[in-house]
């Protein structure tokens, strides 16, 4: 429960889960374009012959038809080699990506226009044509793919995007930051005012509060692994795993080491106060523990739904996996 709201952060784009998540992709019928061919409705190009792509990575790309693009099976192009450490199967990334329609050779949705890098999670689910183009890149490289609409979202094409099943599909990936396994670096010793922090199978599930000092609304944070990675800045998006837990509390009211990690842009008023200023400055691969006074968690008014007083002081554990 990090945001001020009733959600756990600001929602992520929902066209965003309609492109990507095969469970939802074959949702709905054809829509946009028309069923005749692209091939058969004028000049068209196979592929990237049909479109330049220009802009630096990180930022929208710039995206120039020639002519109508045809395509087939999915075919792959690195743009931009970056120099970052490399998706594997199995791992996570923080994505930015863009996505046009071939046939009319419009853009049909694009991060940069949606609220910024998302989590593309290579475990099996993600849509093939996404995880076979991520699969081995390094972070910071730009990669374009082309592919039928069937072959990109199904038979029925993808008509919450805008794209027929007889379109073409353009898909433009950033790969912003793969994720960390876990946090790392060097070992701090945990400060006096912290309560112990309970492990199972190694990841963080609780705090003890045994013999720890009453909060005095002190707004306080501890680095207990020095991550080596890049440094979070005030708007980045970050992806975390954490856990929270009232002071005295018996067990944690919101925690996400035993599922995905989450994502959303720091230092813009997403999540509570206390997580905007303690997370900026932290370094990928950090472990922090913060202690959150109530007037920046959730203030006088608390958060019923997660057993959250107003005059409760939260403690966090908070592993910094990636941001950019």
């Amino acid at each position: 429960m990090l945001s001020k709201g009733p959600s756990l952060v600001s929602a992520s784009p929902r066209r965003l889960r309609l492109a990507v998540l095969p469970v939802l992709l074959m949702l709905g019928a054809s829509a946009c374009g028309d069923d005749t061919p692209a091939a058969e409705s004028g000049a068209s190009t196979e592929g990237l012959e049909a479109v330049t792509i220009e802009g630096e990575v990180g930022t929208a790309p710039e995206v120039t038809w020639s002519s109508r693009m045809t395509a087939d099976q999915p075919e792959k192009e690195v743009l931009v080699a970056g120099e970052g450490e490399a998706v594997g199967e199995g791992q996570s990334a923080l994505v930015q990506y863009w996505i046009g329609n071939g046939y009319s050779r419009e853009q049909a949705v694009s991060s940069y226009d949606e609220g910024g890098a998302e989590l593309f999670s290579l475990n099996g689910d993600l849509n093939p044509v996404f995880a076979d183009a991520l699969t081995g890149a390094t972070g910071g490289s730009r990669i374009a793919v082309t592919a039928s609409a069937t072959e990109a979202f199904g038979e029925t094409g993808n008509a919450e995007l805008g794209i027929g099943n007889q379109d073409s599909v353009l898909i433009v990936l950033d790969v912003v930051s793969p994720l960390a396994d876990a946090s790392s670096g060097a070992r701090a010793p945990a400060p006096d005012w912290m309560p112990a922090l309970t492990l199972t199978d190694g990841d963080p599930s609780g705090f003890d509060f045994a013999g720890t000092q009453e909060p005095v609304g002190n707004f306080r944070k501890a680095t207990l692994l020095a991550g080596e990675g890049e440094r979070v800045r005030k708007g980045m998006k970050v992806a975390v795993r954490y856990l929270g837990q009232v002071y005295g509390g018996d067990a944690p009211f919101d925690e996400n080491f035993t599922g995905e990690p989450t994502t959303f842009a720091i230092g813009v008023g997403q999540v509570i106060e206390g997580w905007d200023k303690q997370v900026v400055g932290s370094t990928v691969g950090s472990r922090i523990v913060i202690e959150v006074p109530p007037a920046l968690g959730y203030g006088e008014t608390g958060n019923e739904q997660a057993g959250i007083a107003g005059t409760d002081t939260l403690f966090f554990v908070i592993d910094v996996l990636a941001a950019g």
